[in-house]
This record gives C-alpha cells, structure tokens and sequence, in this order.
C-alpha cells in the first residue's frame, strides 16, 4: 500500500510539472489573490484559506471523477464529457460572479447557512477547485493508465483510491505552489491590495476565457507548441519492474481473475486456472440474434474459445484465420468461439469499422466491442491476439498469448471437446498455414504517433511541437524517418501541407501500412515505384511482397488527408 501511494504521489508530482498543467496556471493563481465579493475590506486575511480550499477541490473532484465518473454516466445514461461540459459551465459562472459581485452573492446565497466564522469568505473557492477537477485532465502516463482502467470497469478497491488519492494530490502540489503564489503576491504587493476590484475582473475574464478554450480545445493546441520536458521521466516510470508490478497494467487483480496466473503461456498440456472471467463492458455485439449480448453462462456443456483482437493488428490479422478455420471445422462439434474486439486505436472504436473488419475477415462467430476495454481488464489481458479456451465446466484451461502456438492450442480444443462428449466425431485437423515469422527475423511493428514509437532514426526531436524533418544521410537498421512538413499526433501522423515521405529500412517478406483518410501514398522500394489510392475506413495497405525475408528500404510519398499509423510485417 505504501509502495502505491509513493507510485502515484510521484507519478502525479511528474504530471504535475508537466506541459499540460499550463492552461489552468493563470486561473489557479490569479485564485490565490482574487477575493469573493463580501470579502474586499479585509484583504490580507480573507484569501488565507482560498489556495487551499481550491487545491482540495481539485484533488477530490479529479479523484472520483476519475474513478467512478465514468461508471456513474453510464448507468445514467448520460454522455461521457457531461462532466466536463458541467465544470465549464461552472468556470462560467465563478468568472461571471468575480465580474460581477451582485451575481456572486446570489451564487453564495444557498451557502448563507453555513456559519460566516467558519468559512470567512471562502466560499467560492472549493467549488472553484471542484469545476477544475472536473476539467483539468492530465497527460496519460503508467500511473493515470492504471487508475482509469480500474475506473472503467468499476473494480475500484482500497488499492485503487490510494492511488488515485496519491497520484491527485501529487499532481495538486505544484498547483498549490502558484496558488499560494498568487496569494503571497496578493498580500504583499501594494497594487494588488489597492487595486481588487481590477483583480477580480481579471480572474473573471480568465476564467471565462479558460472555459471558452477548453469548449474549443485550445489547450490541446498549446501543448502541442511546447516541449514535454517530462517525458523521460514517465517513460522511466512506465519501464520501471517494480512500477510494472505495482500497477499491473494488464489489469487490476480481482475474485474473477485471481487465478488466471496459474496458466502458464503457450503451455502444450490443459491446466486448470479457475473459472473463467465474465464479458463486461461490452458496448454492442455483431454476429448475434438482434445485437443480444453474449454471457459465458449460456455456453456451459460447450468448450469456449475468447479471442480478443484488434481488425488493424498485422499479428491478429495473422490469427484470424485459425481461428475463423476452428469455428467452422469444430462449431458442430460444441465449440463456441467469442471475439473481443478491444481498440488499440481510436478508429477501431467506430462500430461501422469494426463491422467491416469482421466482414472481411469472414467471421460469423459473435464479436463483442469492448471499447472501453473492460473484458480485455478482467482477463488481466496485455496483447493483441490472446486466446482464452474455457472447458465445458467454464473453466479457463489454456492461454496463449501472440501469434503461433497454432498446433498446440488446436489438439487442446479437440482434447476438451472430446472430454466434454467422449463420442463426439471430431473433424480432421485444420490445415491452415502458419504464417508466423520466425523471433527477431522481421522488423518490429513501427507505430507512428508519439506516444508509441521507438525507432525513430531521425535527427529531430519526435514529439507535436516539431513540424519539419529531413531525411538522415544514414538510416539505422528497423529505424524511419521523416522528410518534409508533418503534424504528429499522439496515434497518427499526417502531411501538415503538401505532400511529405516516410522512409523505413526493414527486414521482412510483407511491409504494410496502416493508413485512414482519404489521398494516395506512392511507393518507392527501389525496384520500382507504383500508387496506392486510399479511402473508407482505415485498415493495412500492402507496400512490399517478397518471396522471402530480405533487408531493404522503403520509401513512402503521403498526400494529405491521408492519416500513417504504423508499419507492420510479415
């Protein structure tokens, strides 16, 4: 417990630091100073308690936001940023009753009841505090990941509040810091004392001005144009074993999956790793009768095969059709196979292209979208593809997790549809090819957007803030790099005018690309060169075919409105 505390306490100090504290810095300082509208004739006492009043507002705002915003809006009903839409129109109103004190009194009105001795003239600053929790949304890192997994599915424990607690108040600190700030400036400082009025119709207009930014996204404009200085010390977080560990971010351990650790990966032999976790979360369903969801429960006396996947992933497009050919050879037989389609982009959340995955794919088994990864979370899941087989007795017997394994796992379906009927009259064996490459013979995936590449051979610093690359004069091996004018983003990257290149040297049979938009990429692999017209939902384009592995060079012309999300090989 101490050990996540201290986890979250430093994850949060990092964000707190970082470049997207920037937006809510005047707001939270002009806070410290600016007084409520029946506290003007005591100046140097009436903001004491302020900086604090809205730093603990933030921090229990963004905390049970965090953790069970989401849970709540969806038995509700209501939208996702219904939250965020209420804190905006908070900030609205503060800035409005700083500008205008008679509307402030009439918003202090419903507190009146509360002893004044008490509160002094406070009482705009906790609600202030709550409408920036509300709003204040920091940049992703291992600890944030950790805590809105936990949150989306509702497995929200004792472990999870104290690191949500921890990681909210570290981030609250440096806050705290320029809230004080502003107060120290408040009450030392001649013209702010003598000039209030003028104060607070400044903290107003910010106010005001800070919401109608956050309707339009403005400040995901400004931390693109500034450096994020503390990205080196959440990637040290985030490769950290003992953080790993702590975190487990590959689900938060719970009564449903506690056993899943006693599989063992790709293992040849069936083990017994308790009964198997339910479906959750599941946003809507293909391939069933009507969109009606799937429970496990309806298949006992049946053996159960979850596959989760992702329609873009070069390794579950691979996988696929083993698993396509075992539903059709052994559905009759008692196998039931469920696909969880669990996003690794955002594009593979419309349900309209999921939809088209599954048709191109020719599955016909039911196919959940689990968009908010919570089937993915309560099996403890970390790849793209996995396959849970579950015995008739609805206990998971076998896991495998990335492409192969192919042989093993089919003789562990046929041994369980026999032990679930001894006289079933089991079809011949697939013949599906293997087409998985061989460890270290290919080139790793390549992800383009920011916060997932690894290999980016160029001299420029990756990250929204660059616009302009050229080309290396040496490429290393499995590196890319860009050339021409580009706008990166945390998944993509797209031409930011004319058209702009990509070059990839690599190692494989296959190179394909991961594109969205609409336009055309023209390939050049030193053989010849030829365009490729993209358009409609975004999927893998084939940018190279080879009869054998071989080391080479790829470069790619991108139009714009064309989006690049990665490179993948076979």
């Amino acid at each position: 417990m101490i050990t996540l505390a201290l986890i979250g306490l430093l994850g949060g100090l990092i964000t707190g630091i970082s470049p997207c504290i920037l937006p809510v810095l005047p707001v939270i300082f002009l806070s410290g100073g600016a007084q409520s509208a029946s506290g003007a004739a005591d100046a140097p006492t009436a903001g004491r308690w302020r900086p604090y009043l809205v730093i603990a507002g933030l921090v229990v705002s963004f905390s049970v936001f965090t953790l069970i915003g989401s849970l709540l809006l969806a038995l509700l009903g209501l939208p996702q940023d219904v939250l965020r839409w209420a804190g905006i129109v908070v900030l609205v109103l503060i800035g409005v009753g700083l500008i205008v004190p008679r509307f402030e009194q009439l918003l202090e009105k419903p507190f009146s009841w509360i002893p004044r001795r008490n509160v002094g003239t406070e009482q705009g600053g906790f609600p202030l505090g709550l409408a920036l929790g509300a709003v204040y949304v920091p940049c992703a890192g291992p600890v944030l990941a950790a805590i809105t997994v936990a949150g989306s599915t509702g497995r929200i424990g004792v472990e999870t509040v104290v690191l949500t607690v921890s990681f909210a108040v570290g981030a609250a600190l440096p806050l705290l810091v320029f809230a004080l700030a502003g107060r120290r400036v408040a009450e030392r400082v001649k013209t702010f004392r003598t000039h209030q009025r003028g104060i607070r119709i400044t903290g107003g207009v910010v106010m005001i001005a800070l919401a109608v930014g956050l309707v339009f996204n403005l400040p995901q404009l400004l931390q693109r144009l500034v450096p994020d200085y503390t990205s080196a010390f959440q990637q040290e977080l985030a490769d950290s074993d003992e953080v790993t560990r702590a975190l487990d971010l590959g689900g938060l351990v719970n009564d449903e999956n506690a056993q899943l650790d006693q599989c063992t990966n790709g293992a040849v032999e069936l083990e017994s790793c308790g009964t198997a976790p339910s479906i959750t979360g599941i946003q809507q369903w293909f391939n069933t009768d009507g969109g009606a969801p799937v429970d496990l429960a309806d298949f006992r006396g049946q053996v159960v095969l979850i596959d989760f996947w992702a329609y873009s992933c070069i390794n579950c497009q691979r996988s696929i059709p083993h698993v396509v050919a075992w539903d059709e050879a052994y559905r009759d037989a008692g196998l039931a196979v469920v696909g969880i389609h669990s996003p690794e982009y955002a594009f593979e959340k419309e349900p309209r292209n999921v939809e088209a995955g599954i048709s191109a794919f020719g599955i016909d088994y039911p196919v959940g979208l689990d968009n908010s990864l919570a089937t993915w979370t309560n099996y403890r899941n970390r790849y793209w593809p996995a396959h849970y087989l579950i015995d008739a007795e609805g206990v998971v017997r076998h896991i495998s997790f990335g492409e192969g394994n192919y042989a093993a796992t089919e003789g562990l379906i046929r041994e369980l549809l026999q032990d679930a009927d001894p006289a079933v009259d089991l079809p011949p064996v697939t013949e599906q090819a293997d087409d998985t490459p061989e460890a270290g013979s290919t080139t790793p995936e390549t992800f383009l957007g920011t916060t997932k590449q690894v290999n980016f051979g160029g001299g420029e610093p990756y990250r929204r803030s660059t616009t302009d690359f050229a080309f290396p004069e040496d490429l290393p091996a499995d590196a890319f790099a860009l050339d021409g004018g580009w706008a990166l983003d945390t998944q993509s990257i797209t031409p930011g005018g004319g058209s702009a290149r990509v070059r990839l040297d690599f190692t494989a049979s296959e190179v394909r690309m991961v594109l969205g938009g609409d336009g055309t990429v023209v390939v050049d692999d030193g053989r010849g060169r030829r365009e490729i017209a993209v358009g409609g939902v975004p999927r893998s384009y084939e940018l190279v075919k080879t009869d054998a592995a071989a080391s080479g060079t790829v470069t790619v012309t991108v139009s714009p409105g064309v989006d690049a999300y990665s490179f993948t090989f076979g």
